[in-house]
């Protein structure tokens, strides 16, 4: 597998579709051709991603209906883990086994806000790598978090959907606020800054 350096060097960095447009709220096509467009495509997201100093970035978020994402995030541990997943299916703890994390999230989609959302603090995720091969990965950490964040966008969820009608307001004004940092190409063109910086 490629490093995070060279999949971003083989990648053309796109704008990052905001939570306004139905892509966002639509669930994706399985992946089936695991060919050089897909690898093209992966490529293209690990540069998109990382241009927006994010942790992870699925297909919908650049406007394309397939079920991938791509991650380069920490565990608990401060280990940063990356790759490309296909088809996830996330499984989280049950019973005993189910602690929740309440921590500030954010999306690349709706960027500049950030609300507290509670999730299991570990999640396993199959699915298949860029090249079809099966893969898991034990998430902890903020990778649980993202992992349950990309697959819930892959399913047509945002993470406001997941918050209380009194959050969502506040995390919508935020944003709002935060608007105008953010070019409608963003990332392409960067991140402008706030007038007293």
């Amino acid at each position: 597998m490629p490093t995070i350096r060279e999949w971003s060097a083989m990648g053309k960095i796109h704008s990052i579709v905001s939570w306004d447009e139905a892509v966002m709220h639509t669930e994706t096509r399985p992946v089936t051709d695991f060919g050089s467009e897909l690898q093209q495509l992966a490529a293209n997201m690990f540069a998109t991603m990382n241009a927006a100093d994010g942790v992870g970035l699925a297909g919908p978020q650049i406007a394309v209906d397939l079920a991938i994402f791509v991650y380069n995030c920490p565990d608990e541990h401060d280990r940063f883990q990356y790759g490309v997943l296909c088809n996830p299916i996330i499984e989280l703890p049950a019973g005993a086994d189910r602690n929740f994390d309440a921590s500030l999230e954010g999306c690349l989609s709706w960027p500049g806000a950030y609300q507290l959302l509670s999730r299991p603090d570990r999640a396993i995720c199959r699915a298949q790598d860029e090249q079809g091969n099966p893969v898991v990965v034990h998430g902890t950490g903020l990778l649980a978090r993202c992992l349950q964040h990309e697959t819930d966008h892959l399913n047509g969820t945002v993470f406001a959907d997941r918050l209380s009608n009194r959050s969502r307001r506040k995390l919508n004004a935020e944003r709002e606020s935060k608007r105008h940092l953010y070019p409608a190409d963003w990332p392409i063109h960067p991140k402008g800054r706030e007038a007293n910086e």
